[in-house]
């Protein structure tokens, strides 16, 4: 029989990261299995690749904050550049309800240490974003370090740091079971490529978390959300280095990306989503419409359909990651449900979860993440607004 001391199921960049985090605290015998056939192929080679510490509650912008840290040496730490570009986040309020939000989330962001946080009037979002239709808008938030990353680089560099610490990965290995000792903890898991003997479990199922975390009898409130991107034909209409400009009232955002422009709309979603890449031609003609009406510099623009895709969230039920030692099993270890912030996270997750089972001291206050706070009765993390 295969062993592990730690067995991390889930492959993406939160899955690697944790498995890099590990093996440089000196843990040794790490195997990740995933069952798709290689790098990138699952949700990490979906994200859309914001960057951003313009959150609404604190945990999410120290994690941000933890995120930027290490982003910013991460080409040092394992010699792939994330393609980490500081170029702002800008927010649209349409209304003065809106508008309240944004200042009382900068207030916490201000609080946290994102002291370049502001406020932008009209003027200014014209000056920012000049593309953007300003009709209905009142005002908005701008960050100028909130920017990009490179999602599928930035896996790239934690697998190939993770291999050269003796990080074995298996792909095309699904987990089909979880066998439980008579003390409750999981000794054994069943693949697809036959059982492994396990010491530790670390859950990086992304979506596809709740499925695996049933198979060790453990509970875990994360549901998969589809969500669809547009990409235009290639133009050069908008400035390479334009903020992800977002209105508030519906979600549409966009940004350039590699001789692009990026649309997404999130449409209401059905949970419990399968992963299907395609893209639904009615959303496409209303993401066309929205863009008409919001960039007029892009009225005349096709939406390239070929290079549109699909892919899922891992949405917890307060929109916040799920980090630490499952209630039912306590060798079964759970980072989900980041709620579409897990490319922007994975770095900062994967430390955290990596001090936590070594029980070190964690480099920020993960309490309101913990597992438990959807059983004990705590009162769970404030509901992530932005």
């Amino acid at each position: 029989m295969k062993s592990a001391a730690v067995l991390i199921i889930g492959g993406g960049v939160i899955g690697a990261s944790v498995a890099c985090h590990l093996a440089r605290k000196g843990v040794r015998d790490i195997v990740v299995v995933d069952g798709s056939p290689g790098r990138g192929a699952g949700s990490t080679g979906r994200a859309t690749g914001g960057f951003r510490a313009q959150f609404s509650t604190r945990v999410n912008v120290r994690l941000s904050l933890l995120s930027r840290e290490l982003l910013l040496r991460f080409r040092d730490d394992t010699g792939v550049d994330p393609g980490y570009i500081q170029a702002g986040y800008l927010w649209l309020a349409g209304n003065d309800a809106q508008l309240r939000a944004l200042n009382d989330a900068r207030q916490v962001q201000i609080a946290e240490g994102v002291h370049e946080a502001r406020g932008v009037t009209l003027p200014d979002i014209a000056a920012i974003n000049p593309a953007v239709s300003l009709d209905g808008i009142v005002g908005g938030a701008y960050c100028p370090t909130d920017g990009f990353i490179r999602p599928l680089e930035i896996l790239e560099g934690y697998l190939t740091a993770a291999a050269r610490l003796g990080v074995r990965v298996w792909w095309n290995t699904s987990v089909v079971g979880v066998k439980r000792g008579s003390d409750g903890r999981a000794v054994t898991v069943l693949t697809s490529h036959g059982e492994i003997a396990v010491e530790q479990i670390v859950n990086a199922a992304g979506p596809w978390a709740a499925g695996v975390a049933s198979l060790a009898g453990v509970v875990l409130p994360v549901t998969a959300l589809r969500r669809q991107v547009a990409f235009t034909e290639a133009c050069d209409l908008l400035p390479v280095r334009m903020p992800m400009t977002i209105f508030l009232d519906d979600g549409f955002h966009l940004r350039v990306r590699d001789g692009r422009v990026l649309l997404a709309w999130p449409s209401p979603g059905v949970a419990g989503a399968p992963f299907v890449t395609t893209v639904d031609d009615s959303w496409i003609d209303e993401v066309s419409r929205r863009t008409r009406e919001r960039i007029p510099a892009l009225r005349e623009i096709q939406i390239d359909r070929n290079s549109c895709y699909g892919g899922l969230y891992e949405m917890s039920p307060d929109s916040h990651a799920i980090l630490g030692r499952s209630a039912e099993c306590d060798n079964f270890w759970l980072v989900n449900g980041s709620s579409g912030h897990g490319v922007m996270h994975a770095p900062a997750l994967g430390q955290l979860l990596a001090e936590v089972i070594c029980g070190q001291e964690t480099a920020i206050d993960v309490s309101a993440l913990s597992p438990l706070r959807f059983a004990d009765g705590r009162e769970p993390a404030k509901q992530e607004l932005l």
